[in-house]
């Protein structure tokens, strides 16, 4: 009788030990449900974390309506900068090429000044030596003027191709100038029309993150920033993440349908939530 009582103890021991991880089960299924707004369940949580994704993604679409407008404008704004720029340059360049030319013009003056003077002085000479003395300043001379003519003549082209992108560069403005104006007006009109929704839906969007749990908020708001089209909230659609259409496994979903703890996708980080809850059911 003895050895049977003993024999029985483990079996009671195998029987209560499941019963002691029951309690972990239960910390764990609310993860979120801590802090600010714990008075909230977690599917009134998850419903005002919708309701702030649909107000978000209006605001989205209102700046889709400006497209890339304000991309364009500003694009324009750095080009016609530049072009100011350029001409300003281009201007400066050209008024140092016209002193430059002033500059050889004076050369040949003087030159041809005492080219003048030595064939005087050629008249008056006694021996050969001055003669060639003179005769070689007069050749130098010569070579002078005809340098100083030779960079006339590239400055001058240069001067002409200088003035030419000037043109250039003064039409491009003025047409950059006046697509800058049509833009301008094109966004402006937008911004004037889309501004008052705006305003209103993110004042109600700011109103609605106050019924949210901080932490819970702030995760929402760094997958919006990690998504290209600014989802951090979905809903199942066709047994698959409405994010990224990754399949959920059937258990997952039963756990998201049961709206008892805050869900996210293993494949993009996204908050699950059910249709049902979402309003498309």
């Amino acid at each position: 009788m003895a050895k049977k009582e003993q024999s029985a103890e483990p079996k009671k021991k195998s029987v209560s030990a499941p019963k002691a991880t029951a309690p972990e089960v239960k910390q764990t299924t609310n993860p979120t449900d801590k802090g600010e707004g714990s008075d909230a369940s977690v599917e009134q949580k998850l419903a005002n974390l919708y309701k702030l994704q649909l107000m978000l993604s209006e605001i989205d679409k209102i700046k889709t309506l400006r497209g890339e407008l304000p991309f364009e404008v500003q694009d324009l704004e750095d080009e016609v900068a530049g072009l100011q720029t350029r001409i300003h340059n281009f201007q400066l360049d050209a008024k140092d090429l016209d002193t430059a030319i002033g500059q050889q013009r004076i050369k040949i003056t003087d030159a041809n000044t005492l080219i003048a003077k030595y064939q005087e002085q050629l008249d008056n000479v006694r021996n050969n030596r001055e003669f060639d003395s003179l005769s070689k300043e007069i050749e130098y001379q010569g070579l002078e003027v005809e340098l100083a003519e030779k960079r006339i003549r590239e400055f001058t082209n240069e001067a002409k191709v200088l003035a030419e992108e000037i043109q250039k560069s003064k039409k491009m403005y003025e047409e950059r100038q006046a697509d800058l104006k049509s833009k301008k007006e094109e966004l402006d009109e937008i911004i004037s029309e889309t501004k008052i929704q705006e305003e209103q839906m993110r004042e109600k969007a700011k109103q609605l993150e106050t019924k949210i749990e901080p932490r819970l908020l702030v995760a929402f708001k760094r997958i919006r920033k990690s998504t290209r089209n600014g989802l951090g909230v979905v809903y199942i659609q066709r047994d698959a993440c409405g994010g990224c259409f990754n399949k959920i496994p059937p258990q997952r979903q039963l756990d998201i349908k049961l709206r008892k703890k805050t869900i996210v996708c293993e494949h993009c980080g996204r908050i699950i939530i059910d249709p049902g809850l979402a309003g498309v059911e």
